[in-house]
């Protein structure tokens, strides 16, 4: 996810699922299991959905917005489920400048779905077709189920913070106006 801060707002982009890779092991109604959801999976739970809810930790007390507001914009490509969002909330703010944001995460109801066993011995759940309900910002005080989020911190002169599961890459980079104007022309592109 990148995050650039603003004086009153973060813009947050990046993606929600990488479709097609294993979440970490979780608990669902057929019981512990790896869950991966398939390609165009959410492409079709988009095309059917009236709004989407943007959440801090899944907590709907925290709503920070949702695609009927127009600051959340979803769509799945190759990759799979990437957001594009800005965030005005000043808890939200205050977490990106601390480097207190993790990762994605999103709340569905399953429609259609899969078991898989495994020699591993904890079977993978392959979900087909789902209704998305709400994507989450995760902060510090909770995990992403799927280790493909990622965070990166961007902001003037700062060092940029990638972490992908467990790599950690380190850069610099100058932000100037124009990138700002680059990121809003992506957000209203999708």
């Amino acid at each position: 996810m990148r995050i650039e801060l603003r004086n009153d707002s973060v813009l947050l982009d990046g993606y929600v699922n990488a479709v097609g890779r294993d979440s970490r092991p979780i608990i669902t109604v057929r019981g512990k299991c790896v869950e991966q959801i398939e390609p165009r999976a959410f492409e079709r739970a988009l095309k059917r959905a009236e709004n989407i809810e943007l959440l801090l930790d899944h907590d709907k007390n925290k709503r920070l917005g949702s695609t009927k507001e127009g600051n959340l914009k979803l769509k799945e490509d190759n990759i799979g489920l990437r957001a594009i969002c800005t965030v005005t909330d000043p808890e939200v703010i205050e977490k990106a400048r601390k480097n207190e944001l993790r990762g994605w995460s999103f709340g569905m109801y399953v429609k259609e779905d899969t078991i898989e066993e495994r020699s591993e011995g904890i079977p993978r759940r392959c979900v087909s077709e789902l209704e998305l309900f709400e994507v989450s910002i995760i902060d510090t005080r909770m995990n992403p189920c799927y280790v493909g989020t990622s965070i990166e911190q961007r902001a003037e002169e700062e060092i940029i913070k990638e972490q992908r599961g467990e790599e950690f890459q380190a850069t610099t980079e100058n932000l100037e106006t124009k990138n700002y104007e680059k990121y809003e022309k992506r957000l209203k592109a999708l």
